[in-house]
């Protein structure tokens, strides 16, 4: 049977010209160039926020370790003196701790948690809070006093290395970036919903912790 050309003709053509049309490519390579600013966009966002608020806590431990040094101890079980140690020599009151072996009492390492009765650690608290995330208790600050031999001198106030650390919880996303990295061309994104901070920790010689709250 013959077609006529009349009817094959247009057939043919249409069929020509559905092949050659690229019209649709475009919103093709919309959807893929969407899908990565996207990606980009939010990632960029959450690292942000991510790096604002380490700055910010590293910041707020280190004035909280300011703020300790000079103030009573915010844990209990701290000398407010230098004791005499295990020297046999006969020292004067006033002499630095690291002039020999022994010339003041060694005194064990003490740590706890900051907690809102302390009148230091409230204070502490009161400051620092501002600067970090939202819903961080006042035990996420942990305070520790180490005795140094090379710091203060016998019958003086006690004067200890203090160490602040700073406990946060993970960091959380707000963006779901393992389903926008996939929707770019990613495959099987590994990215997490949460990062965990680095360590915030400021250590500095305390000062006169009999009579700090004065100053």
């Amino acid at each position: 049977m013959r077609v006529a050309w009349h009817i094959i003709a247009p057939a043919t053509r249409r069929v020509s010209m559905f092949r050659e049309d690229q019209s649709g490519g475009v919103l093709v390579e919309f959807a893929l160039v969407v899908s990565l600013f996207l990606f980009l966009f939010a990632a960029l966002l959450d690292y942000g926020r991510l790096s604002y608020s380490g700055v910010t806590a590293q910041n707020a431990s280190q004035l909280a370790a300011r703020i300790a040094a000079v103030r009573p101890p915010a844990c209990a079980g701290l000398p407010l003196t230098h004791q005499r140690g295990t020297s046999t020599a006969n020292l004067r009151f006033g002499t630095s701790c690291s002039a020999a072996a022994g010339v003041c009492a060694s005194v064990p390492t003490i740590s706890c948690t900051g907690s809102a009765a302390n009148p230091t650690a409230a204070e502490i608290w009161g400051r620092v809070s501002p600067l970090l995330p939202v819903g961080t208790t006042i035990d996420a600050l942990q305070f520790t006093y180490t005795f140094d031999p090379n710091i203060g001198f016998l019958g003086g106030p006690y004067s200890p290395m203090l160490t602040v650390d700073l406990a946060l919880d993970d960091f959380q996303f707000a963006s779901p970036l393992a389903a926008l990295a996939n929707a770019a061309g990613a495959t099987n994104s590994e990215i997490g919903s949460a990062a965990t901070y680095s360590s915030f920790s400021v250590s500095m010689p305390a000062e006169d912790l009999a009579t700090g709250e004065s100053r």
